[in-house]
């Protein structure tokens, strides 16, 4: 399903807009304003009400593309932006559309030269509202591959199990019943446990993760590292058996970064255990090497 949007931000699906607005014009369904169909364009944001104001902006931003530099001194910029700011406000709100549309034309009239020599220098927040609507793409393109290959799967899955239950039909041996009513339970078991991953993949809600089929589960053996000598203590006995007596005590940014006296003593008791019972083994060939 591909929703599209128009100036009011309420969205549509493509069907039902080539339905309402098959002579051009028409009314939205929800606030009656008069749209036509030529406006509207593909949702970008998952919310509609975004997709309003990102065209709003930009189409203000295209006239209202003043910069810094084109003002005496920085209070008046500052109140200049914030005359932008209140028009995309009132437009996006429909919060008094007529006056606003009139200071817009107005300035328009006033600044006619400025804003086509602007037009050729985008402002900064014009380019920074394009790299967001990019990406948006962007991101968008990506999450309908994803659903292609999702559906693709679903349907080389339905046919399998269609497949499946034709084989089992023709050469089973039990009950035909049965055998459907086993086939119909597998499928919704796999459609459950679907849903349940690609749930639990998008939200990370733990409450689904604990749903998921369970595997064999984890068991951590502790490393046993062959060290050629004594046996050195244990990490947590370093400060009982006063390993750590003259070591230099790990100050606060050491500490923040995850460092503690006891890393560095015992990778030095390690070392100087390590090898002590070390005996090499003579070449039975050649004795001296």
């Amino acid at each position: 399903m591909k929703l599209m949007v128009n100036v009011c931000g309420h969205n549509l699906c493509e069907s039902c807009v080539e339905l309402l607005f098959v002579k051009g014009s028409g009314s939205c369904p929800e606030c009656d304003i008069p749209l036509r169909r030529t406006n509207f364009r593909l949702q970008l944001f998952e919310d509609a009400a975004i997709d309003k104001e990102v065209d709003i902006r930009r189409r203000i931003l295209r006239d209202f593309n003043k910069q810094q530099e084109d003002f005496g001194s920085l209070r008046d910029y500052n109140d200049y932006l914030e005359m932008v700011e209140d028009i995309i406000f009132n437009l996006n709100t429909n919060n008094d559309i007529i006056e606003t549309n009139k200071k817009i034309q107005a300035y328009k009239e006033v600044n006619k030269e400025q804003i086509l020599r602007g037009r050729m220098r985008p402002t900064k927040d014009a380019l920074e509202l394009e790299d967001i609507i990019t990406e948006e793409k962007k991101i968008r393109d990506r999450s309908n591959k994803d659903q292609e290959i999702q559906d693709t799967e679903a349907k080389a899955a339905r046919i399998r199990n269609k497949e499946k239950l034709i084989d089992d039909l023709m050469f089973g041996e039990e009950d035909a019943d049965k055998i459907i009513e086993q086939h119909r339970e597998e499928v919704l078991k796999q459609e459950k446990t679907k849903v349940v991953y690609q749930t639990a993949a998008v939200t990370k809600d733990p409450r689904l993760i604990t749903q998921l089929p369970e595997d064999d589960p984890y068991i951590y053996d502790e490393l046993e590292a062959e060290f050629l000598g004594p046996k050195p203590p244990k990490f947590r006995v370093l400060d009982e058996e006063g390993f750590t007596t003259n070591i230099r005590s790990a100050n606060t940014t050491e500490r923040a970064g995850g460092y503690v006296e006891s890393i560095g003593c015992l990778r030095a008791v390690q070392e100087a255990m390590a090898g002590l019972y070390f005996q090499p083994r003579l070449d039975p060939v050649n004795p001296q090497i």
